[in-house]
């Protein structure tokens, strides 16, 4: 969780979360935070996402609650996770934080997290959510987080009216996505819309693997971190496939957040993204209608699969009575059918509960539902290792670094990559 090479700074670090759960009571109880009040913290302020929170902080306050809002802007959550860490060992953590995937193991390891089993059988989330989705929430048995939705990250956006001016085609496959490049930049629209930041750079490159090398070759490669798979002539193809598709983005990528790439096929100045599903929130906010205004589709390759991104919010150690009885209305609230639909409506992602009417959502949101289920018995459902799903974060952000270097260092070659990758995935 801590990327840091410096073991002293790595044990104060974890000895001050430690105590962190003493100091958290002892701030509320020398009152430095309003009774009823819950502070929650995440990195929803782009404009479909910020729709997504709004919505949440009302069913709050419409229970009595007093919402303080903590948004820190970074689209892949590291500016976020950097606070949180800072805060936590300050001894004075949000109520609740947005934190994901393995990551989630690592605080409850740390003692820093409350256990919210009681919410959870109150509401019968056993029976809710998928056992895969279930078991992420849980530390030793027990649930610590809640879940809000199910994220698919293997998406491939485009503009129509930019095809057809391009008289290129929807590509099902690699061979097809370098066509429609090509056609789109001969036509002076820039193919593909792409922000030069590390996590970009990775949810790129996971689809890529997934789309050339199928499921198990992912699972192999970047779920189990199989040093001769990395090393294998699979990953070469797959490096080389994506160092291919920078060549059709344009000069001002690096630094561009990934809402701003969306906003570049939204006006039709770029055809194509390759981004998780929180890209059609962008659209809708934009007042664009899906299969009209923008095509969704799975990125190249990868129809029987299915790469999730579970968002959820860890639940911090509290004493305070009325803060506890907040935070598990939080709880609660997050789970609850009403929140699920707008939340979800509003966000691009999918309900996390299996029983929801669907009736409301559009025809993406459908197929990713659907696709959700069957990937689950298939096998094809699998952790975005891109957005903290699959390995624990010193290895991610290990091998996310190699990936960027490689993206944007012409000089590294793809076996240097490759010996790059593997020593990072021992990382820990």
């Amino acid at each position: 969780m801590f990327n840091t090479g410096d073991p002293n700074v790595k044990k104060l670090v974890f000895g001050s979360l430690r105590r962190v759960a003493l100091a958290a009571a002892a701030v509320t109880a020398a009152g430095w935070v309003q009774a009823g009040e819950v502070e929650v913290l995440h990195w929803w302020t782009s404009g479909g996402e910020a729709k997504a929170a709004a919505a949440l902080k009302q069913q709050l306050q419409a229970q009595g609650h007093t919402w303080k809002d903590f948004a820190v802007a970074g689209g892949g959550g590291d500016n976020a996770m950097t606070v949180l860490k800072s805060r936590v060992v300050s001894g004075n953590p949000p109520a609740a934080a947005q934190i994901k995937g393995p990551s989630l193991q690592e605080w409850a390891a740390e003692g820093v997290l409350a256990n919210i089993d009681d919410v959870a059988k109150a509401n019968q989330w056993d029976s809710l959510l998928p056992k895969v989705v279930a078991d992420v929430m849980k530390y030793k048995g027990s649930y610590i987080a809640v879940p809000v939705n199910v994220h698919r990250v293997n998406w491939l956006w485009i503009n129509p009216e930019a095809f057809k001016k391009a008289g290129a085609k929807v590509p099902t496959n690699w061979d097809e996505f370098f066509a429609a490049a090509e056609a789109l930049k001969k036509a002076g629209i820039i193919p593909v819309a792409h922000g030069g930041q590390n996590w970009q750079d990775f949810t790129t490159f996971e689809s890529v693997a997934l789309g050339l090398g199928g499921g198990d070759f992912y699972k192999k490669a970047l779920v189990q971190l199989d040093d001769a798979t990395i090393k294998g002539p699979t990953m070469t193809k797959v490096l080389e496939t994506f160092r291919r598709i920078k060549g059709y983005t344009d000069k001002n990528a690096p630094g561009r957040d990934w809402n701003l790439a969306t906003a570049m096929v939204i006006k039709g100045e770029a055809g194509m993204q390759l981004m998780g599903d929180w890209a059609k929130g962008e659209f809708l906010a934009a007042g664009k209608v899906p299969g009209k205004d923008f095509v969704c589709t799975h990125a190249p390759g990868t129809a029987q699969a299915f790469t999730f991104n579970v968002d959820s919010f860890a639940m911090f150690k509290l004493r305070d009575e009325s803060k506890i009885k907040a935070q598990k209305d939080l709880a609660a609230a997050i789970m609850s059918p009403q929140f699920q639909e707008v939340f979800n409506l509003n966000k691009g992602s999918i309900p996390v509960r299996l029983n929801m009417d669907l009736s409301k959502f559009d025809d993406c949101a459908k197929l990713s539902a659907k696709d959700f289920v069957q990937t689950a018995k298939s096998g094809g459902l699998v952790p975005s290792i891109a957005h903290g799903m699959a390995v624990p974060s010193a290895a991610q952000g290990a091998m996310q670094d190699v990936v960027s270097q490689f993206w944007n260092d012409d000089r590294m070659t793809v076996q240097q990559a490759q010996e790059r990758l593997a020593r990072a995935a021992k990382t820990r």
